[in-house]
């Protein structure tokens, strides 16, 4: 498959040819695999059968699935939550802090926050208690994340006392397994986020990194992130990848980080921003 027919089933799907340009190797081999698959002799026909068939466009957008992620992926905006986007949510005096992993993947975001927010209990024994809502298009992702093992490479970033306190070892060192206590006020839920209705909204919390923003087309993305916005609650976080843009059309956000991809929503009462 050269890159003008990869870019065109892009095109085709709605899909980013600037997010997928670094990671197309992978991708192209599965998608030529599907194509064997539904006996396509070429590209133009797979490109028929997307426009037909249903069924064959969603086998597709699953395999465009990007899932190599690493726990505290970017150290800096981990820091930045810690030091500053927490505090802030806590403020408020909440009994429990809701969270939106939107295009979770495997759950090395969701895992890396848990941690994150136990570490943080040790100097706070009345924190609040945190429920996340883990959602992905790939329910293959979904299950690998319910699990908790995952190869040691992406443990590379997690500091020494997190590893020893977190994880586990299995397979002679080349996999490790996630403490049971973090699998604790997880909710992993299929949810595609072009098509289907949002969660019910209020999150303090909305992670967006590398998914919605990267790998769609500037038109779709735009579509579709005023229905993520609308799950978060007034004065709420939008995280989104550092190397991000929001397109210039969302209005009810303000720079919180922005150098980190923090956003804050704006108050919608009485005129009062943040």
């Amino acid at each position: 498959m050269t890159d003008d027919q990869f870019r065109e089933i892009l095109r085709r799907l709605g899909l980013s040819w600037e997010g997928y340009r670094r990671v197309r190797k992978g991708v192209k081999k599965r998608l030529s695999e599907h194509l064997a698959r539904l006996g396509c002799r070429r590209v133009e026909d797979y490109l028929r059968l997307l426009h037909e068939v249903p069924s064959s466009r969603r086998e597709a957008l699953l395999l465009m699935g990007v899932t190599i992620s690493r726990f505290f992926r970017d150290l800096r905006v981990w820091d930045a939550l810690e030091s500053r986007v927490i505090p802030e949510i806590l403020a408020s005096g909440l009994r429990e802090v809701s969270v939106w992993s939107a295009g979770c993947g495997r759950g090395e975001e969701v895992y890396t926050l848990k941690m994150l927010w136990e570490h943080l209990r040790e100097n706070r024994p009345h924190l609040p208690d945190l429920t996340i809502r883990a959602t992905d298009r790939n329910p293959e992702n979904l299950a690998a994340a319910a699990m908790g093992i995952y190869p040691k490479s992406t443990l590379r970033e997690v500091p020494a006392l997190f590893r020893e306190r977190f994880f586990s070892e299995l397979g002679k060192g080349r996999v490790a397994i996630v403490a049971s206590s973090l699998h604790e006020n997880i909710l992993w839920m299929v949810h595609d986020l072009m098509e289907d209705p949002p969660p019910r909204g209020g999150f303090h919390l909305v992670f967006l990194r590398n998914s919605l923003l990267t790998y769609y087309g500037e038109s779709r993305a735009a579509r579709a992130l005023p229905r993520v916005l609308s799950s978060l609650g007034d004065g709420g976080f939008l995280v989104i990848g550092r190397k991000e843009s929001l397109p210039s059309s969302v209005e009810s956000l303000r720079g919180f980080l922005p150098e980190e991809g923090i956003y804050r929503k704006a108050w919608s009462r009485g005129g009062r921003t943040l």
